[in-house]
């Protein structure tokens, strides 16, 4: 497959390059395209086989749900049997915006989209390119990250193209991303909502918003059935492997120096993803910075061009600085344990 690549520049969009691509979608193609969190690989949401090439073209399992894209609230309405004033009130507070909602779907929905769950998840995403696809193409688009599964979420479209060339029909680059991190997930069909996936929203705005707000400990399992999209199977993994640090804020550098020093000693090719503020105390045969503690938000736009910086040296093992989990942070943690698999040392 030929992949074309055009590029349209947010501040100054170009329809017709919006009208091309929204062609492909309503053909049922498949096109990437950037939204304020990472890129999004898109097929008309409401055609079965379209959405197939979603999971043909990441080599995504398709039990694992997807979300889909909507530009205006009147495509909401379609989607799912029943709005509850919790998710209105988050609707207007948060749309557009990172933040997914899981409601109860319509049979308009196919199973493709939802893994067979009775449940869909939406959101209505704040980047300009990504809301006049939408609106041009006239579907929701069900879009994942625009990556081979397990890989980093890609925040421009090199990345993209690095792991979809060949495989999907057209990538837009609309320049960098902006959060860097998916949108936070939400399941808002129970008495208490659940927080499936921590992401744009933090949880603390959530409780801010709503009240009481639960956290699935299921997030860690892989043996649970998914119940959103990115809650099963590892995530966000360079080539090499990641071995996450965790403990008390701030952790030590002399902690950070001896696990690395153990493994160097193995004659292993060792990495290190280190905050700003620990990079210049810890040695490492390769030490990739992402972002300043001080700066979470900046940590959260880094993390996945930092880890897949790590694919173009000889690394063999990573250690991965974890950092607190307020606000942002929780969703910069879960991107890092994912992307640890198993590989989490607490100190």
């Amino acid at each position: 497959m030929h992949t074309r690549l055009i590029k349209i520049d947010p501040e100054h969009p170009d329809m017709a390059l919006i009208d091309e691509a929204a062609q492909v979608i309503r053909a049922g193609g498949t096109v990437a395209f950037p939204t304020e969190t990472v890129y999004g690989l898109g097929a008309n949401g409401l055609d079965g086989h379209a959405v197939c090439k979603i999971f043909k073209a990441k080599g995504r399992p398709s039990d694992n749900p997807l979300i889909l894209h909507i530009a205006t609230l009147n495509e909401l309405r379609p989607l799912v049997r029943d709005l509850s004033a919790q998710a209105d009130k988050l609707i207007r507070l948060f749309w557009p915006g990172p933040l997914t909602l899981v409601l109860p779907r319509s049979k308009q929905v196919p199973d493709e989209v939802t893994g067979g769950l009775d449940t869909v998840a939406v959101r209505m995403p704040d980047h300009i390119v990504a809301q006049l696809l939408i609106a041009k193409a006239g579907v929701p688009i069900a879009a994942p990250s625009a990556n081979r599964s397990g890989r980093p979420s890609p925040t421009c479209a090199a990345a993209v193209w690095e792991d979809l060339h060949g495989k999907i029909d057209l990538l837009i680059d609309g320049g960098s991303g902006g959060i860097g991190v998916e949108s936070t997930v939400l399941d808002v069909t129970k008495d208490i909502p659940v927080l499936l996936r921590p992401g744009g929203i933090t949880l603390e705005e959530l409780r801010d918003t709503l009240g009481e707000i639960a956290f699935d400990s299921s997030l860690a399992l892989e043996s649970a059935v998914p119940k959103a999209p990115g809650m099963k199977y590892t995530h966000y993994a360079p080539r090499a492997r990641v071995i996450l640090i965790e403990g008390e804020q701030p952790l030590s550098p002399k902690i950070l120096q001896t696990f690395v020093d153990a493994e160097r000693q193995k004659g292993t090719q060792v990495g290190a993803l280190l905050t700003e503020e620990m990079a210049s105390l810890v040695r490492a045969d390769v030490v990739h910075t992402m972002g300043s503690a001080r700066q979470p938000l900046s940590i959260a736009a880094r993390l996945f061009g930092a880890l897949r910086d790590f694919d173009n040296t000889q690394v063999e093992v990573i250690f991965a600085e974890g950092i607190s989990e307020e606000g942002i942070g929780l969703a910069i943690m879960n991107r890092l344990r994912k992307a640890a698999g198993c590989n989490v040392i607490k100190v």
